[in-house]
């Protein structure tokens, strides 16, 4: 069950960097901000339930790889981020990092 928490954490870390850059246009700021307060608390809380099984290192780098990950997908798909070959080779080191701490532990 560990495990399913902390990808709901990593999932719902997504949440906060879209809500701040919701924050960036005035007519969306206190949306944007709300939305980012509420995402943090629920991935934090979700990552402290995961913490009760999985290692403090293991879970808070699988945390971080999620949200990294699913943020730069996010980013590509709806806020015209670059797509170049780096910064594709960059994640997906990410998430390689993340599949040997998984299948490390």
């Amino acid at each position: 069950m560990a495990w399913i928490y902390l990808i709901i954490a990593g999932l719902l870390e997504i949440g906060w960097p879209v809500g701040l850059k919701m924050s960036q246009d005035g007519e969306n700021r206190w949306l944007g901000i709300g939305i980012a307060v509420v995402f943090m608390v629920a991935s934090g809380f979700m990552l402290w339930l995961a913490q009760r099984d999985i290692s403090m290192g293991t879970s808070y780098a699988v945390w971080t790889g999620i949200g990294a990950a699913g943020t730069f997908i996010v980013g590509i798909l709806f806020y015209n981020d670059a797509a170049t070959f780096g910064r594709i080779a960059g994640v997906l080191m990410i998430i390689s990092g993340v599949i040997t701490l998984k299948i490390s532990h």
